[in-house]
């Protein structure tokens, strides 16, 4: 079992933005944690803070990368469905990683998860130092070449306790690919109380 050692959260903010900030050209930044976490509020804080630093900074929600609902619901709300067919991986990888990297561009988002469709948006262009942090559950494991990488991790007890019965099938899936996804974070938090966090030793 990994080791954590407490950190407040202003500081784990500014840990993460002096991290992001010290990559070179444009980078890609994941922010992994199941929607229990609230990665993207995490994400949108960081991105302020480099922002405040004078660096292009934005936040890609991989809610707006969902697959459309004839997909994503074909076989019903069950564990296997969240894993492999609820989020656009390779839509993601598309429309934000590699079109930043090799077109100077990025679309911030593919779908629209309330209206179930296209989302319309228009591509964004990209500075020489852009960054942007994706946000959003089980990104790691995934094949995705990000610059860096956090994990606000939940333990199963707060993921259920944050959960309805009806959700049941969410934790299934995140817990599962936890434990198979194989790919070990940058910087690793723990996040069952998010005023008092705690990053791995």
């Amino acid at each position: 079992m990994p080791s954590f050692t407490p950190i407040t959260a202003d500081a784990l903010v500014e840990s993460v933005a002096e991290r992001a900030d010290a990559l070179a050209g444009r980078a890609v930044v994941a922010v992994d944690g199941a929607d229990a976490a609230d990665p993207r509020a995490f994400a949108e804080s960081v991105a302020e803070l480099i922002r405040a630093r004078g660096r292009l900074a934005a936040v890609v929600s991989l809610h707006d990368y969902v697959r459309p609902a004839s997909l994503r619901l074909e076989f019903g709300r069950d564990e296997n469905s969240y894993r492999t067919a609820w989020f656009d991986y390779p839509g993601l990888n598309r429309e934000v990683l590699q079109a930043l990297r090799e077109h100077d561009r990025w679309l911030p988002a593919l779908w629209h998860e309330q209206t179930d469709r296209s989302a319309r948006a228009t591509p964004h262009s990209a500075t020489a130092d852009t960054i942007l942090l994706v946000a959003g559950p089980m990104l790691l494991g995934r094949g995705l070449r990000f610059d860096l990488t956090v994990e606000l991790r939940l333990s199963e007890g707060a993921l259920r306790r944050a959960s309805t019965p009806d959700d049941d099938f969410v934790v299934e899936a995140l817990l599962y690919h936890r434990r198979e996804q194989g790919e070990a974070a940058d910087i690793l938090v723990a996040w069952d109380h998010p005023d008092r966090p705690a990053l791995r030793a």
